[in-house]
């Protein structure tokens, strides 16, 4: 004789939240693994998910899917002054297949560790480091220009693919450097330098948008490039501009001539990587093979 066992029916939102407190399926990596000061940081959430979104930091992360479908993606990062210390990456993600799903927790702790940078003395014209009142009202012209500018990017990624030198010529080892101005003034230098001479073609980085392309106190002729999510990268002291705001412009496109204008000991093109408001390590954005996305 055959027994047959009862079916049981389990609720709905009994599934949901068993599906919750399951251990996720997806994996939460970043690239660099070890995450410091300064770092640009790839995330990547593999699963199938309807929606994946995120926060480090203080600062909210987009992600986007990949072409597959199979994972997604966000490029972010720590500022260069950040504290070491622990953080909480947050991250959750829903499929989208059940009516009330409850978001998956995918949250990463990572730990920030210290970045060790050069400290350095440099002498530039006294006005650079003691500006009179009209250098200050030009400065402060200037910090509205770029907060306005800022403000404008786009949500959605423009770059593609691996991120590449704006100029042929070689970069010094300077971001991160602790600098003293005429032995008075000490700053952080947030950007990369490159020993380029006077009319050297630059070029944009990756694909993107003309956020601002004008003359600026410090930064003596300026192009601000928005990729996307929070991504910009600034080209500054340059000797010429050739493009506008508004204008989309192509990898390897060129932005105009590297100079000496602004606050400068000699010709060079300083290029810096910022990602909503943090100032991120430009050698190490270049560095992340990005070839496949997004």
């Amino acid at each position: 004789m055959t027994g047959f066992l009862p079916r049981l029916t389990i609720p709905a939102f009994l599934l949901c939240v068993t599906a919750a407190l399951l251990p996720a399926r997806a994996q939460t990596t970043l690239k660099p693994a070890i995450v410091v000061a300064g770092s640009p940081e790839l995330i990547r959430v593999s699963g199938h998910y309807l929606h994946v979104e995120g926060s480090w930091l203080g600062r909210k992360i987009l992600f986007f899917p990949a072409r597959d479908g199979s994972a997604w993606y966000a490029l972010a990062g720590v500022d260069v002054q950040a504290p070491a210390g622990p953080s909480t990456l947050t991250i959750t993600a829903t499929t989208g297949s059940t009516v009330g799903e409850l978001p998956r927790d995918l949250s990463l702790h990572v730990p920030i560790r210290p970045a060790h940078y050069r400290t350095a003395a440099l002498t530039v014209a006294p006005g650079f480091v003691e500006p009179d009142p009209a250098q200050q009202a030009e400065i402060a012209l200037a910090v509205k220009a770029k907060e306005a500018a800022f403000a404008q990017g786009s949500a959605k990624p423009l770059w593609a693919g691996t991120f590449t030198p704006p100029v042929p010529s070689q970069p010094t080892d300077s971001f991160g450097t602790r600098r003293t101005l005429n032995g008075k003034l000490s700053t952080i230098h947030k950007g990369m330098d490159f020993r380029a001479p006077v009319g050297t073609p630059v070029t944009a980085g990756n694909s993107g948008r003309v956020l601002l392309a004008q003359k600026l106190y410090y930064e003596g002729n300026c192009v601000i490039l928005d990729h996307g999510q929070g991504l910009m990268t600034i080209h500054m002291h340059l000797s010429r501009i050739d493009v506008h705001p508004g204008d989309t412009v192509t990898q390897g496109q060129q932005l105009g001539l590297s100079g000496a204008t602004g606050r400068v000991t000699g010709p060079h093109l300083h290029w810096a990587v910022r990602w909503q408001a943090a100032m991120l390590d430009p050698a190490k954005l270049l560095a992340l093979n990005l070839s496949h996305l997004p």
